[in-house]
């Protein structure tokens, strides 16, 4: 009688631990899914986004910090990123033509002007801080911009029209005086193109962002007057997202120390 007894009870304890452990799975795939990523100061969560894409433009300039961006979120997420590199006049011109896009990173806020009318939101994410820059070892002994008006010394600009970089470099010459004294021998439409003209000897002197300057057979002009020329890269929704589950995951990604890591490795200055 006693062993009918356990060995009744022990089956019963069977069975409520299995419909125990059933309910448990039931309840662990109704979960919500989200991608888990632990960094050295937080724990982040984003969504899974798979099947979502985001169209994106952004400053050539800011190509290697902002596509390792990219990958990480779509590492972490599943989301497509769909990123379209070029100078602010070439995007302000497919953004007013073609009509699409989720998000514009801008060499400048100045730069949002002519897409002014389908801009929903703006967030400033970064500095970018003009310099002056020469060659490794300043051969001319260039310390300041009024150095720049001689004949013999060779200068690369931005294309004033449609870079950001452009509109500083005549801005600061201007204002030092010495626009017309200068021999621009030419112009280009990136900042990256502006770095590899000094770097293959095609001129003397830049004007260009201080992150693009990278390579040591280059060096910034240790000078004060191109500090009040400093912008800040702002990331700007666009009124044609039509995904607005996926922007709001990757504008908030951009404030997160994953994204702050990256963009302060490149040489940027994260602001808070």
């Amino acid at each position: 009688m006693k062993k009918s007894f356990i060995v009744t009870m022990s089956a019963m304890l069977v069975l409520l631990g299995l419909n125990g452990c059933s309910n448990l799975s039931k309840s662990a795939a109704a979960a919500p899914k989200t991608a888990v990523t632990t960094t050295e100061s937080e724990t982040e969560q984003a969504l899974e986004l798979n099947g979502h894409t985001l169209s994106i433009y952004c400053g050539a300039g800011m190509t290697k910090p902002f596509q390792k961006i990219a990958d990480a979120f779509k590492e972490q997420t599943g989301c497509e990123m769909e990123i379209t590199f070029a100078n602010a006049g070439q995007i302000q011109t497919q953004i007013n033509t073609a009509k699409e896009g989720d998000l514009f990173l801008a060499g400048s806020a100045d730069e949002l002007k002519p897409v002014a009318d389908v801009v929903t939101d703006s967030k400033e994410l970064v500095k970018h801080i003009p310099v002056l820059v020469v060659k490794s070892g300043n051969p001319f002994k260039i310390t300041k911009l009024e150095d720049l008006a001689n004949e013999t010394i060779r200068l690369v600009l931005g294309d004033k029209k449609s870079t950001p970089i452009g509109k500083i470099s005549d801005k600061a010459l201007t204002d030092a005086g010495i626009r017309e004294k200068v021999n621009v021998i030419a112009r280009t439409t990136t900042a990256p193109e502006i770095v590899n003209a000094l770097m293959v000897d095609e001129c003397d002197a830049i004007i260009v962002w201080k992150e693009n300057v990278t390579d040591k057979s280059i060096e910034i002009v240790n000078t004060e007057e191109m500090e009040k020329y400093t912008k800040t890269v702002p990331a700007a929704s666009l009124s044609y997202c039509e995904d607005k589950e996926a922007l709001s995951a990757f504008l908030e990604f951009l404030n997160s120390h994953n994204a702050n890591t990256i963009w302060t490795k490149f040489g940027y200055e994260v602001i808070k």
